[in-house]
C-alpha cells in the first residue's frame, strides 16, 4: 500500500514533473492533482519528469481537495507557517513513522503539498489529520513542490517496510473523509438552523476550526455513526425539526 501524493493547486507543469520524478525516485507512484493551474494533462510536466512519465500518466485529476482526499482515513497537509489551527504537528520523520504503522493496518494514507507561491490554504488544512513541518530557516522558509515532495518520499523510505509499532483501534476502522465530511455537512446545517454562525462576518472562520476539528479527532466510523445518531435524536425532539 501506498500514500496518494496530492498536489493542490500547484501552478507550474515542471514542478508538477519534478514532483513526479521524487516520487519514482523512493517507489512512490500515487499521484493526485488538485485543479492545476495551467491544465491537464501538460506537456512541461513530462519533459521535467524524465523517465517518471508513468507516475503523470496514472495520476488522477480532482476538483477540489475534498475530492482528492474523499477515500482516506488519513490526511497529512506540509506547511511551514504558523496556522493557528489546533493539530498534531510532526517532523517529516515522526509523520512518516506514523503513516508506515497505519497503511500496515490497511488505512489509506493522504499527503497534501500546496501550491508554489503561498503553499496551503487554511481551509485545505483544516481538512486535515495533521501537519508536517519542516525545521528550514525560519528566514528563508519556503521550499520548492519538488523538494519538499522528495523530503517526504525519502523519509517514508527511510523508515522501512515494516514499522516498530502500530497503532491499535480495537478492530475498528477510521472513518474515510468522505464520511467526516456528510458528518460535518450535517451539523452545520443543523448549527446554521440554530442560528450558530454568528455574526455573518465570523462565520467563515467558525465554518473553517469546525472542520478543522472534525479532521482532528481521528474518528473511527463507529464514532461517525454515533454522531450521526446523537444528531438524529436531538433533531427529533426539537420543534419542526421533523427528525432530519
Amino acid at each position: 500500500m501506498q500514500p496518494a501524493f496530492i498536489l493542490v493547486r500547484p501552478q507550474m507543469g515542471e514542478n508538477i514533473g519534478a514532483a513526479a520524478r521524487a516520487m519514482l525516485n523512493f517507489g512512490q507512484e500515487r499521484m493526485r492533482l488538485v485543479s492545476p493551474r495551467d491544465g491537464w494533462p501538460n506537456p512541461k510536466a513530462g519533459a521535467m519528469a524524465s523517465g517518471a512519465g508513468r507516475v503523470l500518466d496514472a495520476a488522477s485529476l480532482h476538483d477540489d481537495v475534498a475530492g482528492a482526499i474523499a477515500d482516506c482515513h488519513y490526511v497529512y497537509a506540509t506547511t511551514a507557517r504558523a496556522r493557528g489551527l489546533t493539530k498534531p504537528v510532526l517532523s517529516p520523520e515522526a509523520a512518516m513513522a506514523e503513516a508506515r504503522a497505519l497503511m500496515a493496518e490497511g488505512k489509506r494514507i493522504g499527503l497534501m503539498f500546496g501550491p508554489e507561491r503561498a503553499g496551503l490554504e487554511n481551509e485545505d488544512v483544516a481538512l486535515a489529520n495533521a501537519i508536517i513541518t519542516v525545521p528550514v530557516n525560519p528566514e528563508f522558509p519556503s521550499l520548492n513542490l519538488g523538494q519538499c515532495v522528495l523530503l517526504v518520499a525519502y523519509e517514508l523510505a527511510r523508515q522501512g517496510a515494516v514499522p516498530d509499532a502500530a497503532r491499535g483501534l480495537a478492530g475498528t476502522d477510521f472513518a474515510e473523509a468522505v464520511e467526516i465530511e456528510k458528518l460535518g455537512d450535517r451539523f452545520e446545517a443543523a448549527l446554521e438552523d440554530a442560528g450558530y454562525f454568528f455574526p455573518p462576518e465570523k462565520a467563515p472562520g467558525m465554518r473553517v476550526n469546525l472542520r478543522n476539528m472534525w479532521a482532528r479527532l481521528d474518528l473511527t466510523r463507529a464514532d461517525v455513526q454515533m454522531l450521526h445518531g446523537m444528531l438524529r435524536q436531538i433533531l427529533r425532539r426539537l420543534p419542526g425539526q421533523g427528525g432530519r
